[in-house]
């Protein structure tokens, strides 16, 4: 069984900062990841993603209205995922969700297996 808990959204002004982490927990069986995201949500949207990494070689790739503000990374002895995201800006308000994916350099949200709850970024102007 695979857990991935979202934790880090919070409400901040425009122009601040916030770091989310995603911890991963698995339990028996096999867990075959080659890579993970953080995918965002607004009301009646698309679930968009936002940026991703590939586990083992942490190469990182983004959606182009976070890239330069956005960081993706990973601590593979902790099996936590980060994103930390400033100069965040109104339209970052979404809930945040990471992703596990067996299918590297996957960014459509249907190629990820394993989701969390997601956590709430707010930005207010």
């Amino acid at each position: 069984q695979v857990q991935l808990v979202e934790s880090g959204g919070e409400s901040v002004q425009a122009g601040g900062s916030l770091r989310l982490t995603c911890q991963v927990s698995v339990s028996g069986g096999s867990f075959k990841r080659f890579g993970m995201s953080w995918f965002r949500q607004t009301p009646g949207q698309e679930r968009e993603f936002v940026a991703s990494i590939m586990w083992n070689a942490g190469l990182p790739n983004y959606v182009d209205s976070v890239k330069g503000r956005f960081t993706i990374s990973r601590d593979k002895a902790q099996n936590t995922l980060y994103l930390q995201m400033n100069t965040l800006q109104p339209e970052d308000t979404a809930v945040y969700y990471c992703a596990s994916s067996s299918i590297a350099g996957a960014r459509l949200a249907r190629q990820y297996e394993y989701w969390g709850r997601g956590t709430q970024v707010t930005v207010s102007s």
